[in-house]
């Protein structure tokens, strides 16, 4: 098992491991986050362990952040999923990871947090606007996805969330 980055309480932050695939698939399809194949969870822990992070209370997961840094822009960390459990709710878990990953040599370069949010996802948005609160700095939201991209019925536009410049 990976020794622990940090805690908080009896929760431990790790960079996730193709075993904690699983349980982050898991933690998606029991909540209301988009569901993406196990495939991709496993793929996420393999490749992007650097920029993931998963939270367990005792050795269960109740936690994950998957991120990376996209190749065109460096100083960016894109958020990809935030998937916390109902019994972890409303303890600030999502920021604490997201702040976690961060923090990490790995993310030296990284000035700016983004993520595509829809405007229903009111729970998203306000983290992303917490997360600027809590840097000192600006959330600046723009539309990324229109509605007519995606090729299934009513998904909602994307707007991108960017929280930056960051100061560590």
């Amino acid at each position: 098992m990976t020794p622990a980055l940090s805690q908080t309480a009896a929760v431990e932050f790790l960079k996730p491991t193709v075993e904690d695939g699983a349980a982050m698939w898991e933690l998606v399809n029991e909540s209301t986050l988009d569901q993406n194949s196990a495939y991709k969870y496993i793929m996420m822990c393999e490749f992007f362990a650097e920029t993931c992070v998963v939270a367990k209370e005792n050795d269960q997961l109740v936690g994950f952040v998957t991120a990376f840094i996209p190749p065109e822009k460096q100083d960016v960390l894109f958020i990809w999923q935030v998937g916390v459990d109902a019994s972890q709710r409303g303890k600030g878990l999502a920021s604490k990871l997201i702040k976690e990953i961060v923090q990490r040599s790995f993310c030296d370069d990284v000035t700016f947090i983004e993520a595509t949010v829809t405007p229903s996802n009111e729970a998203s948005q306000a983290l992303f606007q917490s997360l600027a609160r809590s840097y000192h700095t600006e959330c600046e939201i723009s539309e990324c996805f229109a509605e007519d991209l995606f090729p299934e019925e009513g998904h909602e536009k994307e707007l991108t969330f960017r929280v930056g410049p960051i100061k560590k």
